[in-house]
């Protein structure tokens, strides 16, 4: 990137049930609370870009209304699950271009607005005419990844295990009580061998980053940062016929594109908010992410190597497991869990001296794609 990018402040609501809120309700309180934490008014703001797959037209400017914040341009992000996350992605490209130099990004999503059950896909896609859904697709990894590899149901249970352990430390995740293993491999059966408890809960929820330039940093007197490192975008590319469901190809090439762009590695990371949206996607994406070699996740799980006092901390937030997953808010929520850690302000799940924080985020089932998108970032304390 030709300037620097820095987070100077975040903000979110508790991820949750909100039935009684509106895109706009939800995403306010977050967007007031962040503006505040920067120390900006609303003539200092160059663009706005808001990440929803589900608010409807025009959410972004609708959001905006509500505090006065209008004239500049806002931009409305739709890239399913990486919404949030593509939203980042934008804002960081304006301004390290130089074209900006503060952007509010907002993610937000009301996922209760379809009543349970899994999220609704393209009914223009094949697999989707066919009755794909998502919890089916992870299914289809998990059996694949178990039959292949030294993995058990156990292993997915611990995934689970690790994330509600995690996110009972959080005060925005949706699940803050803990589970046993036994909870977990005996919940109510989804698509085996997935059960409920090794999937995301579907939830409403928004939160809020404000990117700056270093030369607004300086200006604004923004102590309290992180560096934008790298931001990655890619999508997904055709393959008809057999794919390797268990090495999710798009991920390996967004992770080698980002760790190239910060000239960092793997073992330098202290923390990672990954796309586990259900237990093993957790698993195949330590691969993906340069953590294991393919088909050893499960090490660094049973080492405990992948938690408070391991090698790495993956999803400090409780992840999409425990935090929740409003599709549109997961990649903005991943960057605020990691402006906290590389801050000193995560409290109780504070990751002792963390410097270096990468956030994944995967987006969209479509026939013949890995996935539709997926955006990676690696932050540095600043």
């Amino acid at each position: 990137m030709s300037t620097d990018v820095f987070v100077i402040a975040a903000a979110m609501i508790p991820f949750g049930k909100h039935r009684s809120s509106s895109y706009v309700g939800l995403a306010v309180p977050p967007l007031i609370d962040a503006m505040k934490g920067a120390g900006i008014e609303k003539s200092d703001v160059d663009a706005v870009y808001v990440g929803h797959s589900y608010g409807g037209m025009m959410t972004g400017q609708r959001i905006c209304k509500e505090i006065g914040l209008g004239t500049v341009p806002t931009v409305n992000v739709d890239n399913a699950c990486s919404s949030g996350a593509t939203a980042i992605h934008e804002a960081t490209t304006a301004i390290a271009e130089g074209l900006i130099d503060v952007a509010v990004v907002i993610g937000v999503e009301k996922l209760t607005q379809f009543g349970g059950g899994a999220l609704p896909l393209s009914p223009e896609d094949r697999e989707v005419k066919q009755g794909i859904i998502m919890p089916a697709v992870y299914a289809m990894r998990a059996t694949r990844y178990l039959h292949d590899f030294e993995a058990t149901s156990e292993d997915l249970a611990l995934v689970s295990v690790k994330a509600r352990r995690h996110g009972a430390l959080n005060p925005f995740a949706q699940f803050r009580t803990e589970v046993t293993l036994d909870e977990v491999l005996n919940s109510r059966a989804v698509a085996d061998p997935l059960t409920l408890l090794m999937c995301c809960p579907t939830g409403d929820g928004a939160a809020v980053v404000i990117l700056v330039s270093e030369r607004a940093r300086h200006k604004l007197g923004a102590t309290s940062a992180m560096r934008v490192a790298a931001s990655v975008l890619h999508s997904g590319h055709v393959e008809e016929g057999f794919r390797d469901m268990t090495k999710p190809e798009i991920t390996y090439d967004s992770a080698r594109d980002a760790y190239a762009e910060a000239g960092i590695e793997p073992k330098d990371l202290d923390m990672i908010e990954c796309h586990d949206a259900f237990s093993i996607a957790e698993l195949v994406y330590y691969e993906a992410l340069g953590l294991a070699e393919h088909g050893h996740a499960v090490d660094l799980l049973r080492d405990g190597r992948t938690t408070f006092g391991g090698d790495v901390v993956v999803n400090p937030s409780g992840g999409l497991l425990a935090k929740g997953h409003p599709v549109g808010a997961s990649g903005v929520a991943q960057a605020a869990e990691a402006f906290w850690q590389l801050t000193g302000e995560a409290g109780a799940r504070q990751i002792e001296n963390a410097r270096w924080a990468l956030t994944h985020v995967t987006g969209g089932g479509t026939a013949g794609l890995d996935h539709g998108a997926c955006t990676i970032h690696i932050f540095e304390a600043a």
